[in-house]
């Protein structure tokens, strides 16, 4: 999931209004007319002494634990700097709690989430809200989005217990509150509504009402 970045190089004469990024080491020349806003800002967390600070252990969900995913399974970056944040996908995990958190650590893994809601509603923060986290199996999803996973079996209605409902929908109404994103159906889905992804989480027992009002209710009280 790595990616490149593309310039454009040319001599001194007949290029006017250009000047070299120096970006991990490599020089490129880029049009300051012609590049993007969007570009900008992608390239601008990688610019030395921009990067947000970070405190360690700290999280963004007040009351969720801290334990951090191997760094091989997400992308550090500076949203919704770089990358605006209008999304958070839900996921089951198809495993018990124990072991989402096992494979998130493991570097050979290649994907994490940011959260993991446990059945009790006990809620864990793997990966910043500022960084990319390699959850939705698709590059603009990861890079716009927060992802939640929920422990579980997409095929066992009795893993979605009251507890996690209403600890995840506070979560997500509170990432909807801090980034603006409108609390439905369009920017709050399912990682099976996620273009070009063959998984089929949450599942057909999530109860997708029940829990977009939860979410909607947190919204309104967090007020």
């Amino acid at each position: 999931m790595g990616e490149t970045q593309g310039g454009h190089t040319g001599t001194a004469r007949g290029v006017t209004g250009r000047r070299a990024l120096l970006i991990g080491g490599a020089a490129a020349a880029v049009g300051t007319a012609a590049l993007a806003r969007d570009e900008l800002a992608r390239l601008w967390w990688r610019l030395p002494g921009v990067e947000k600070p970070r405190v360690a252990g700290a999280v963004d969900f007040r009351g969720a634990q801290w334990v951090s995913a191997s760094s091989a399974n997400y992308r550090r970056a500076d949203r919704p700097d770089d990358y605006g944040i209008d999304r958070v996908v839900i996921h089951v995990t198809q495993g018990s709690f124990r072991s989402a958190v096992k494979v998130f650590q493991d570097p050979a893994h290649g994907a994490a989430a940011h959260y993991i809601v446990r059945k009790d509603g006990h809620i864990t923060q793997m990966i910043r809200e500022l960084d990319v986290a390699f959850h939705a199996g698709n590059r603009e999803y990861n890079e716009r989005s927060v992802g939640i996973e929920h422990e579980g079996f997409v095929e066992e209605a009795s893993s979605f217990t009251d507890a996690m409902y209403a600890a995840s929908a506070r979560l997500t109404a509170g990432i909807c509150r801090r980034y603006g994103i409108p609390v439905d159906r369009k920017h709050v889905i399912g990682h099976v509504e996620v273009p070009g992804t063959d998984h089929t989480d949450p599942g057909r027992y999530w109860d997708w009402d029940r829990y977009m009002a939860l979410v909607r209710r947190a919204h309104r009280t967090q007020a």
